[in-house]
């Protein structure tokens, strides 16, 4: 963990001045973020919701905690400044997208829980167009049109009559609230009265207040349903979330955010169903259908326009 965060922030600079090496961070966050569910199945089959996102977020403090623990001290005025504010990001992330993530899986599938995420990097834009004034190109709408119809393409397998068919549940609604709220927290995580606070401790605190958030509710699951894990592969599991899909995955978006801005960053989540494709065939041996290739051609040509620095286009256009 120190390597990974070491290369992190050694690289911020290089990143800030090579745009090719930035969009390399912003490809690899995604497959950290797509790998929580198929990490965490084991985990998932023998833990409640609250207990699971409590475990998970407690081990990633204890690792993160000594690392960033000189950073903290530093910071510690800033921090106590805008204490409510970290408060209420790490209830967005850890507590709703968190517990109520493992809570709505339970309700509903997979592929609508992906299909709905999906709309986040559009609910991003729309936050950051409505609170901050942001200007979206013409380029941008053509990108984002394109990547929702390769995601609607891999999670409908290509059929319409799967896409007519997905009935809303109660899952289906949690799940949408989580979407509003990881929106909300990416663009809340570039207001300028935390940019004073470094990466690395600025989620060390949201991570360390989100446990302690997810605390009283786990402790209330326990209680009732003795739910704490008790076998090695279920351990194992919680290990990996925390290490993989909650520490790299929220660094990596964390730094991105902070490079190219929320709406780019958050664009780069339509990697997620690809990706979580891809490593459901490695990991899962689920086979690879010619309508997830039909997918993944739009959702690449979305990015790409939609984000892709301004600069490329007018050169291009020039000559």
């Amino acid at each position: 963990m120190q390597i990974i965060s070491g290369i992190l922030l050694v690289s911020t600079t290089h990143f800030q001045k090579n745009w090719a090496s930035t969009y390399a961070l912003l490809f690899l966050m995604p497959i950290f973020m797509s790998s929580n569910i198929i990490i965490a199945k084991p985990a998932i089959a023998q833990t409640e919701p609250w207990t699971l996102a409590f475990f998970r977020w407690g081990v990633a403090s204890l690792v993160l905690f000594p690392i960033a623990c000189h950073e903290l001290k530093r910071c510690l005025p800033i921090i106590r400044k805008n204490l409510k504010l970290l408060s209420f990001m790490a209830f967005l992330a850890m507590w709703v997208c968190g517990a109520i993530v493992y809570l709505a899986l339970q309700e509903t599938s997979a592929t609508n829980g992906t299909l709905i995420y999906s709309v986040a990097p559009v609910l991003i834009l729309a936050l950051e167009w409505l609170f901050r004034g942001r200007k979206i190109a013409f380029r941008e709408i053509v990108g984002i049109a394109l990547a929702i119809i390769g995601v609607f393409i891999i999670v409908t397998k290509g059929s319409l009559s799967n896409l007519l068919g997905l009935q809303l549940n109660s899952g289906d609604l949690l799940f949408a609230l989580c979407t509003l709220s990881w929106a909300i927290y990416s663009v809340l995580i570039k207001k300028s009265d935390l940019q004073a606070i470094p990466t690395l401790p600025l989620f060390a605190i949201i991570a360390i207040l989100g446990t302690l958030l997810l605390a009283p509710f786990a402790v209330i699951e326990m209680t009732l349903s003795a739910s704490i894990p008790t076998t090695q592969e279920a351990w194992l599991s919680i290990a990996g979330v925390a290490l993989i899909a909650s520490i790299a995955s929220f660094l990596t978006y964390q730094y991105s955010i902070r490079l190219v801005g929320p709406s780019i960053a958050g664009m780069f989540m339509y990697l997620m169903t690809p990706y979580g494709v891809g490593m459901a065939v490695i990991f899962l041996g689920e086979r690879l259908q010619p309508f997830h290739y039909l997918g993944f051609a739009p959702i690449m040509a979305g990015l790409l326009l939609a984000t892709l620095p301004k600069s490329i286009f007018t050169k291009k256009a020039r000559v």
